[in-house]
């Protein structure tokens, strides 16, 4: 499941009326898993072993794995390489950056394809040295551990700081009365882009000024949205389950073509 699905399952209010001591393993990917979700799920449903998993399309299968036992003290990774993958964390000009730096994460090994279909042009871009360049950017640990911060594409650049949209939506998640958060860029005629979030709540409701405070504890003022777009109806996925947040960008300009922030 994409994590997304282990959080609406949390917040179905017959979720403790189901059975469900014979799940033991639960393999998520796609996205990655807010801790706030890793922690509700090890309180209601203890035997259950969270496995994170990397890959793509590009991939075939899985690139990387987290060994079961570490889920609960290495929550933001993605895992470690499987022994037939190869992940390398490269900088813009395709050099490996030092461990625990951020970079654009380059994978290689059998499971990976060769290029696109009828589509040279796509190959050459996004296939190096026998890598493909995955556009999503994240780091290694020293100890062989994968994280990945964001999508390339979906990196916010406020002023010259960069601000890795899944921070923002996990610390979002983690107030009481959320269901869903996708935190996207606008454009900025001064900074380049702003920071706006569009936010499901559950029953309830979500009071957007008590939010922000929230927010405002936990991140660096340049990170803290500047306008919050509170919604009913759930955040629009693709099959895969992964938010569309070109959708969420264009809905956005729809709404405020000048970029300006909202509020």
């Amino acid at each position: 499941l994409v994590p997304a699905m282990y959080n609406l399952c949390l917040l179905d209010p017959e979720f403790d009326r189901f059975d469900l001591s014979a799940w033991r393993i639960g393999g998520y990917g796609g996205a990655p898993m807010p801790a706030v979700t890793i922690g509700k799920l090890a309180e209601r449903l203890p035997n259950l072993q969270l496995m994170n998993a990397y890959g793509a399309t590009e991939t075939s299968s899985p690139v990387t794995m987290m060994p079961p036992a570490e889920t609960g003290s290495r929550g933001d990774s993605i895992g470690v390489a499987l022994p037939c993958a190869r992940v390398a964390i490269m900088d813009d000009d395709g050099r490996e950056v030092p461990r625990g730096q951020p970079g654009e994460l380059w994978v290689a090994g059998p499971m990976v394809v060769p290029g696109y279909w009828n589509n040279p042009e796509a190959t050459a871009r996004e296939f190096t040295g026998g890598f493909w360049r995955s556009g999503d950017i994240g780091s290694m640990d020293a100890d062989g551990f994968v994280y990945v911060f964001d999508r390339k594409k979906d990196m916010i650049n406020r002023g010259g700081y960069k601000v890795f949209t899944t921070e923002v939506e996990n610390v979002m998640l983690a107030y009481p009365g959320v269901a869903e958060v996708a935190v996207i860029g606008t454009p900025c005629p001064v900074l380049g882009e702003r920071v706006h979030a569009f936010v499901v709540s559950a029953e309830g409701g979500v009071d957007e000024a008590a939010l922000l405070d929230h927010c405002a504890a936990e991140l660096s003022d340049y990170k803290v949205p500047e306008g919050v777009i509170l919604r009913q109806e759930p955040l629009p996925r693709n099959p895969n389950g992964k938010v569309l947040k070109r959708a969420l960008r264009d809905a956005f300009a729809a709404q405020h073509g000048d970029g300006e922030p909202a509020g």
